[in-house]
């Protein structure tokens, strides 16, 4: 996760993030679209809401991850407490079929 300007996370304050995120390629349609529903259901289950998701498909990676040289792209634009964007990052990086995944805080002008 990403804080500009060195903040630091408050317990409770609702932030806003965006959170991009690479899916293994080799994964069939059916499997992707539950994979995409899980993150979401992730990200309530942490009192967090979605107000966009955004599928850029597939593309090519800039270096090889886990054998893959391609990876299907997913951004969210989401409202998260401040205190749970480390429990998303959690289980994200528990899940397999997500080779990576970047968490950045979107700042409100």
């Amino acid at each position: 996760m990403v804080f500009p300007k060195g903040g630091t996370p408050v317990a409770g304050e609702v932030r806003n993030y965006e959170l991009v995120y690479v899916l293994r390629p080799d994964l069939d349609e059916e499997a992707r679209r539950a994979k995409v529903a899980k993150v979401q259901q992730v990200i309530e289950s942490e009192t967090g809401g979605i107000e966009t998701t955004d599928e850029w498909g597939s593309r090519l990676l800039a270096y090889e991850i886990d054998h893959f040289r391609e990876g299907y792209y997913v951004l969210l634009s989401l409202t998260l407490p401040a205190d749970r964007v480390r429990n998303v990052e959690e289980r994200l990086s528990m899940d397999e079929a997500i080779l990576r995944y970047q968490t950045v805080r979107v700042t409100v002008d």
